[in-house]
Formats: C-alpha cells, structure tokens, sequence
C-alpha cells in the first residue's frame, strides 16, 4: 500500500499550487495526511460518509470525496476553500490519488507474480493468466541477472539496479533473500551473451562505485518464453555458487562458461575423495598451498607452461622457478611441467576446493 509519506507529498504539492487545504484519512476517520494541523469536520461525518453510498458530498465549505481502489472506498480526501475551486482541486487530488495507487498496486503484483515465477509457485496456466492482466509480454528474450550483495541491511542495492534498469525497458527488479537482488533483462532479438557479460561488467563497476558495495554477479541462460525464466534463475544461482568455489577471483560468472566448475559441483562428495585419494596415494595432498608456491603454480598455468615467461613475470631467476616446482613434484607425485600432470594438478585442486566448500556448509 502506498506510504503515508507518499500521500503526503503529493497533497502538499497539490496545496502548495492550489492554495486549497486538503487533507486524506482512512475510513475509520484517521488522519493520513495532511496541509494543515487543524480538524477539517468531526470524525463521526466522516465515517458516517465513508459508508455512504455516494461519492463525493459537499459540508459548509469542505468538500468530502471517496479515493476508491478499483470499486472499493480506499480514503477520504477532504478539500477545503472556494466552493468552485475548492471542488476542482479535490477532484485533481483524488484522480492522482487514485493513479498512485494503481501504480502501486501494478508494481506489488508484478513484483510478486515475478518471486513466484522464479521459485517455480505457479501453474503453467496461471503464468499465461496473470502476465496478461500485468500486461507483461510472453514471448521475449529474457536472462536472469544475480547480483549478490552478502549481507546489506538496506535496498541500496536494489534501488540503484532499479534506477539503472527501468520497468519502461521491460526489465524489472526483484529479491527473493536478503543477500542478493535478481534483474530480470529483456534483450533485444539480436543481443547475445557478450551483451549480458557487459551489462554483468557494469553492474558490477556501478554498484562499486555509486554504492561502495563488493559484489558478486552471475547469469543464466537466455530463454525466450516467460515460464523458462525460473530455469534461467536456476542456472544464474549455480553460476554464482560454483563461481564462488572455483573462480573466486572472477566478478562475474556465467552459467555457460563455468567450464569444468560445472562438472566438479555435480560431482558427489565420496567419488571426489576417491579421486584425490587415487592421484596423491601415498603423496601429500596439497590441501594449503602457502602463497608464494601457490602464487607460482597459477602464473605458470596462465603463461602454459612457459617457465623463461613465468620467470620473467615473477621476477624470479628461471633455476628459482624450476625449483619451485621440483619442490612441490617431490610432495606430491605430480611435474607440472608435464600436460598430463599439469591438468591433472589443476582439476586435483579444484576438487580439493570443492571437498573443502562441502566440509564448511555442513
């Protein structure tokens, strides 16, 4: 329901141009709002209006009119002055009344037909029911965008993603927890997802600089029925999760680039530790890297393999790199410098990362 701070504002400025008093009250005859801190009529005509059948009603020199939400009595808007102008003015406030609540009420159904669509509450035919009452196109090409926000106490997040992406756009904003805010885009025919990856990048860029927020954001894929955006939803909160284990240094992930991520968190937990058991049996497994090794191993697989370029990268002699990894071959059975060894490392680690993920969740 609209704020009374809402109602407020807008009779003030309404007042303020007209020179006309007014003053809104619910049907029990309690004040909402109001441009003046005296008593308009006693309570009791109010009320005694309020279940009339008419409405609009004319007392000394107050006028008296009915806000309706669709059918039903909402408020009372009283008008106060010039019988002539006093009247126009209540009606201008009533009719814009009446907009603000529509208003409201449209973005409280869209907002709640949109939380259900995504956690999957809804019937097939009550999606194709409700979107033409919201008058919310069927067939677009749609992608779920989740920005993860941790633990904001405030919708900073929310509001700015609503200021940046407007429902005029045909996209719109919604929450379903308290730790992220999900953009439901509409693209156009010809946008791809190089396009989502940008608007991803500059989410991530705005929220950063406007809000000083450190976000996380993930999408799925592009669907381009109405009732598939809770399947989009599904893939944007994996994307988020397994980019959360196993690309924790990436801002934004998406569902179709999580590559063998998406392979490892699909795995179970007891054939992950058979792997780990089978690659470093009787090796130590290197469950904590230190820094510097750690920091080493990864430059060298961003550089494929090339020990002069890594070397020169590190700003190590090419002997100290080679040591390096000669030291970690001795602990645990595997020559990065090999292919073979080097990828089974790589993916041995991101086991390992997602073994301990599992352990911390319990």
């Amino acid at each position: 329901m609209i704020s009374s701070q809402t109602i407020k504002t807008s009779i003030e400025e309404l007042g303020a141009i007209t020179k006309v008093e007014l003053c809104v009250l619910n049907l029990s005859g309690e004040v909402v709002a109001s441009t003046s801190e005296k008593d308009f009529l006693d309570v009791s005509i109010i009320t005694s209006f309020a279940n009339s059948p008419v409405d609009s009603q004319v007392i000394g020199d107050v006028h008296l009119f009915k806000v309706l939400d669709d059918t039903e009595p909402l408020y009372v808007l009283l008008a106060k002055g010039d019988s002539e102008h006093a009247y126009m003015v209540g009606k201008i406030g009533v009719s814009q009344l009446q907009a603000l609540i529509t208003a409201y009420k449209e973005k409280f159904d869209r907002n709640n037909f949109f939380q259900n669509l995504l956690l999957d509450n809804m019937l097939l035919i009550d999606v194709y029911n409700r979107a033409r009452k919201l008058k919310i196109e069927v067939n677009a090409p749609r992608v779920i965008i989740l920005v993860e926000v941790g633990n904001a106490k405030d919708n900073t997040a929310q509001e700015l993603l609503g200021g940046m992406f407007g429902a005029h756009s045909g996209d719109f904003v919604t929450a379903v927890d308290e730790n992220s805010v999900i953009l439901i885009k509409t693209l156009s025919k010809i946008q791809t997802y190089d396009e989502v990856q940008k608007i991803a990048t500059t989410i991530v860029d705005m929220m950063n600089t406007e809000a000083m927020l450190n976000v996380r954001v993930s999408y799925g894929g592009i669907v381009y029925e109405l009732k598939d955006l809770s399947k989009s939803f599904k893939e944007a909160k994996m994307a988020l999760e397994v980019g959360r284990i196993f690309y924790a240094e990436k801002m934004v992930n998406a569902y179709n680039t999580l590559g063998i991520g998406r392979l490892i968190y699909q795995l179970p937990e007891s054939l992950c530790r058979i792997f780990i058991e089978e690659i470093f049996a009787g090796k130590e497994i290197p469950d904590d890297l230190d820094e510097e090794t750690l920091g080493t191993i990864n430059k060298f697989f961003e550089n494929n393999l090339n020990v002069s370029e890594t070397s020169r990268q590190l700003f190590v002699h090419r002997n100290t790199l080679v040591y390096r990894i000669e030291k970690l071959e001795k602990s645990c059975g595997l020559d990065v410098r090999k292919f073979d060894d080097a990828l089974t490392f790589k993916i041995a680690m991101m086991v390992i990362n997602y073994m301990k993920y599992l352990e911390n969740s319990r």
